[in-house]
Order: C-alpha cells, then sequence, then structure tokens
C-alpha cells in the first residue's frame, strides 16, 4: 500500500440535542475559541490546533434534528485534512476501490472535500483548503 495522502486530522464533528447550551460549555468551560466568526443556529466550529493549508483543527457541533438522521447518533462525521494537489487522485482512488463518494464544497471556508462511509456507516470526510471554492 502506497503512502497516505492524509496530513492530519480536520475535524471531528458531533450532534447536540441543545446546541446553544453545548455551545457555551465548550466556549466558556472548556476554553474553546469558536472559530466561524459568525454564527450559523444549526451548527458551530471551535478552534483546536493551528491551520495547515488553510484549514485548522476544529471540533464542529450540529444541531441532531436534521431530515437526515435515520438513527439517533453522536458522531457526525470526522474529517482528515489532505493536499489540494491529491484531491482529485484521492476521489477516483476512492471510486476505483467501489466506495460511493459525496463531493461538497463549503464556499465560506474555501474547502473543498470528499465525503465517504466506512464499512459500518461512520462518515469519513477528505478536506482540502482551494481558495477557488467560493
Amino acid at each position: 500500500m502506497g503512502k497516505s495522502a492524509i496530513r492530519h486530522l480536520g475535524e471531528l464533528a458531533i450532534r447536540v440535542d441543545d446546541i446553544a447550551k453545548m455551545r457555551a460549555f465548550y466556549e466558556h468551560v472548556v476554553g474553546l475559541e469558536v472559530y466561524n466568526d459568525y454564527y450559523f443556529p444549526e451548527f458551530v466550529f471551535f478552534k483546536i490546533g493551528e491551520a495547515v493549508d488553510g484549514h485548522p483543527q476544529i471540533l464542529g457541533m450540529f444541531d441532531r434534528p436534521r431530515p437526515d438522521d435515520s438513527v439517533r447518533r453522536t458522531l457526525d462525521h470526522f474529517a482528515f485534512l489532505i493536499d489540494l494537489a491529491d484531491y482529485e487522485s484521492e476521489k477516483q482512488r476512492l471510486e476505483g476501490l467501489g466506495v460511493p463518494v459525496l463531493p461538497q464544497e463549503f464556499p465560506h471556508f474555501h474547502w473543498r472535500s470528499l465525503f465517504f462511509a466506512d464499512p459500518e456507516g461512520n462518515v469519513v470526510e477528505f478536506v482540502c483548503y482551494d481558495v477557488d471554492v467560493s
């Protein structure tokens, strides 16, 4: 097996029942800094580590009541940072292995992502910074 394209853990995202209460706890008790400087009522990102290629290590919290919640779960997804130069080859590699891949872009952060599931249904994201995503 070849060398992995993963650079570092990009994020861990959880689903919560009371996002306002959880935001206050992680901001004021744990002491994490809010990463997104604008507030979306359905999610919040906390900065854990410094950015590598435009993507800091973050803890993401998503409001649990989502239409796609067929199973009650706490883990939403986790993300690994990859280089933009590896994005297309990783997409092709995953698809070549028969793994369904959902590409997605996040213009607010200039992130380009590949979402896929492991054999037990956990959602994995490969994410890279792309200044052209807007």
